[in-house]
């Protein structure tokens, strides 16, 4: 059975699973489902076509599923989905998407949301990712799967980053960041690769010496950015880390027409393929 506080409101509509606790000054909207065993701890609200997945727990004052901060906006039934096993704490923030973005604002599983991150509309965030403080997500954007995202970084609408990324604090990222790539900087620029996370990942040291030599003859070598690619494309076969890189950058090569500007190590600023 559901247990809801007597303090909270939970309007006619809102499906509530088995064993979910909704404690004091919670507020659940007509559209929302809440999954089992989740706890929305006080002072919640959850509005719209709202979707909570199992065994989430959802600290005070966190509001998701309001209306996007588009000005494009005009009252559509568009959604918010957040997966299974996440962790929302004080006042995160998720907005659900507009029309021209698809409707839909994605978040993964067992995903890590701290104080006062948000995630704006039509944003695809991957599973078991961790958002530090005030992290913030602009539009549309994209998050790989087991990224870690530094405390009061914010993200440019469109931006793409691939999964396991790490990106530093304080940092403003503008361009996409390639998988297993870390970044940062006030316009944030790529440092590496995230070694630690792949140690994490289980990467073996003979798979992080053939990755490095990628990314060397990648973003280090001489030559003009798009010549290197070229080069360095057949190695894609040698580990599905650098296959995936590659194919990160095709992706972003030319997306609906907006050719995505990558994010480079140093001075190199950002190329546009």
């Amino acid at each position: 059975m559901s247990k809801i506080d007597s303090t909270a409101r939970v309007e006619d509509g809102a499906v509530i699973g088995d064993g979910t606790s909704i404690g004091p000054f919670c507020i659940v909207g007509r559209d929302a489902v809440i999954g089992a065993n989740c706890r929305l701890l006080s002072h919640v609200n959850i509005d719209g076509h709202t979707t909570i997945g199992d065994d989430t727990t959802i600290y005070p004052f966190a509001s998701l599923g309001t209306p996007p901060q588009s000005t494009g906006y005009k009252g559509e039934p568009t959604t918010l989905q957040v997966g299974s096993g996440c962790t929302i704490r004080e006042s995160v923030t998720m907005n659900r998407g507009t029309v021209s973005g698809g409707g839909v604002t994605r978040v993964g599983d067992r995903g890590f949301f701290m104080t006062g991150s948000h995630i704006g509309h039509d944003c695809h965030v991957g599973n078991d990712v961790i958002f530090a403080n005030t992290a913030t997500l602009g539009g549309h954007c994209e998050i790989g799967d087991f990224t870690f995202i530094g405390g009061m970084t914010v993200f440019q609408q469109f931006t793409r980053v691939g999964a396991q990324v790490m990106i530093g604090g304080a940092s403003g990222v503008r361009d996409d960041v390639i998988p297993y790539g870390l970044a940062n900087g006030i316009y944030a620029k790529l440092s590496g690769l995230n070694i630690v996370g792949m140690r994490r990942r289980k990467f073996t040291k003979r798979r992080l010496v053939v990755v490095r030599s990628f990314f060397d003859d990648l973003f280090q070598s001489e030559g003009l950015f798009a010549d290197r690619l070229e080069r360095v494309r057949p190695r894609g076969g040698e580990d599905p880390a650098i296959a995936e890189i590659i194919a990160f950058i095709d992706e972003g090569k030319a997306r609906g027409g907006r050719h995505r500007s990558l994010c480079m190590p140093g001075d190199g600023g950002s190329v546009v393929d």
